[in-house]
């Protein structure tokens, strides 16, 4: 495996790579055949949002002349009320709504390792490296709780899940439908209903 060199990227200089960032994502998550325009279009959409969001952070692993992996993430919306939806007892023994409304929630938004990269601790330095200027006292992430492999990494990294999320919305033919919760962003692909998260100190 190449060895990877990691740097911090600005505001502007994300948006200068949002193209090789896309990239990376549609590598580090293939989706079925026809699907890819759709669903880089979509990313990419995304990105251009959470890069002029309050507190955007973006770190960068390079390996030989191109990007082999990405870690980004913002403070999330402090009006948002995004643990109203959180399922069972919390396990912090801290107050979430004032965390949020204080900004100290930063959400960890996307995390890409191209495939030849992985299982190297890539992930892991790159999320360290993202959150050590944070002065946020909780990150936070939503995942599909059928990876394993994310979840597994999560568990190593001292994360905790937080709960499910889901709010029921009414169909066109009036039947009461499930779709996920959007206020903390998506890291990965697949159904996206858990929240994890970990508590950060100085």
């Amino acid at each position: 495996m190449t060895e990877v060199f990691i740097r911090r990227l600005s505001r502007w200089q994300a948006e200068q790579q949002r193209e090789a960032l896309a990239d990376v994502y549609a590598e580090a998550y293939p989706r079925a055949h026809g699907e890819e325009s759709r669903d880089r279009h979509e990313f990419l959409a995304t990105f251009a949002e959470d890069v002029q969001r309050p507190g955007f952070d973006m770190v960068v692993a390079s390996g030989g002349n191109k990007p082999a992996a990405y870690a980004y993430g913002f403070v999330l919306d402090r009006a948002g009320e995004w643990w109203r939806e959180l399922s069972g007892e919390l396990p912090w023994d801290c107050d979430i709504e004032e965390l949020t409304v204080s900004g100290q929630v930063f959400a960890l938004a996307g995390l890409m390792v191209l495939p030849a990269h992985r299982r190297g601790g890539v992930a892991t330095r790159l999320v360290e490296q993202l959150l050590i200027r944070t002065d946020a006292a909780l990150v936070a992430a939503r995942v599909d709780p059928a990876n394993e492999a994310a979840v597994a990494v999560l568990r190593s990294w001292g994360w905790t899940r937080l709960g499910a999320v889901a709010r029921p919305v009414a169909s066109s033919d009036g039947v009461a439908a499930t779709v996920p919760f959007t206020a903390v962003p998506v890291v990965g692909s697949g159904t996206i209903t858990d929240i994890w998260s970990r508590a950060l100190t100085s």
